[in-house]
């Protein structure tokens, strides 16, 4: 693959890639976590060279100050990146001048001292219940062809019923399915595995996609496939959905991903524990998980508001 071009001295081209290589092979992020660093990178680079008149090199990095910081983020700000981009390009920028800090090449502590921008509070938008089971119900699948439906609905099932992100569900074998039919070992984010629990239901799902499915793949190839027998891509679950959406009248933010922040919050309303919720989902914080007392809460005031003599 053609890598892409930095504006930066040979030195710092050289450190970068041996940074990448690092995050991938030694911190194991995700691909997409370190293809994100990099495009952060690549254009504070870009950047110091406008703000330096020439290509920076390992001494101007090793000299950065707050100021050069702020600097580039006001500009990215002025060209409409949001506080939640901002805060990931300045990780990006903290992670890569560390790397050349272990190494005696430069002093990270501007970096460190650059306060990230706040970010907003935003709760997760889950479906209700009774929409979340009109989404996984086969029979309101809207696909011609039956067994095309009953692979949408398997994948949302799975999404719903396990809490799973639609990498994860996409990227199952047969090899990952149960012999005990109870339990699901998934690998997430960072290579990290877990273990959900597999809902009757699910397997239900599963089971008659499996039957009607024309192509039969390896069995440590992706159970789910395309018309044409190729894995099946997010981008078509996620038009699927938006099918979905116009035919049961369900808002803009019924995404497959809303179905995962469905699983949680219903779990939590119905007095799941925190904590086997952060597992379940393979929450690496619990803070992280926290964000769905949040909509417990609000869900709580409605009610309350809706229905109380003195409200």
């Amino acid at each position: 693959m053609q890598q892409p071009l930095v504006i930066a001295a040979p030195d710092v081209v050289i450190e970068q890639q041996h940074w990448l290589a690092q995050l991938i092979e030694e911190r194991r992020l995700s691909p997409k976590t370190a293809d994100a660093y990099e495009r952060d990178v690549r254009q504070f680079l870009g950047f110091l060279t406008r703000h330096l008149a020439g290509p920076p090199k390992i001494s101007d990095l090793a000299d950065l100050r707050t100021l050069d910081l702020r600097a580039f983020m006001a500009e990215r700000r002025r060209e409409g990146a949001g506080a939640r981009t901002l805060g990931r390009g300045l990780a990006g920028i903290r992670s890569f001048l560390r790397h050349l800090e272990r190494k005696g090449m430069a002093n990270a502590a501007g970096a460190a001292a650059t306060r990230s921008p706040r970010q907003p509070k935003s709760l997760p938008k889950p479906l209700s219940t009774r929409d979340a089971l009109r989404v996984v119900d086969a029979d309101l699948q809207l696909s011609d062809e039956p067994w095309v439906a009953a692979r949408t609905a398997a994948v949302l099932t799975l999404l719903y019923g396990c809490g799973l992100r639609i990498s994860e569900a996409l990227s199952l074998t047969v090899n990952d399915l149960p012999h005990d039919g109870e339990t699901l070992r998934i690998t997430g984010k960072g290579g990290k595995t877990r273990i959900v629990p597999l809902l009757p239901a699910a397997r239900e799902a599963i089971t008659v996609y499996r039957k009607l499915c024309p192509f039969t793949p390896d069995a440590d190839a992706p159970m789910f496939r395309g018309v044409r027998g190729g894995p099946l891509q997010p981008a078509i679950v996620q038009k699927e959905m938006r099918r979905l959406r116009g035919a049961l009248d369900l808002p803009d933010s019924a995404t497959p991903h809303a179905l995962r922040h469905s699983f949680a919050t219903h779990l939590l309303a119905g007095g799941g524990d925190l904590r086997t919720i952060q597992e379940l989902l393979g929450h690496a914080s619990l803070s992280t998980t926290q964000v769905y007392t949040g909509v417990d809460s609000r869900r709580l005031i409605e009610i309350y508001d809706r229905a109380h003599p003195r409200a």
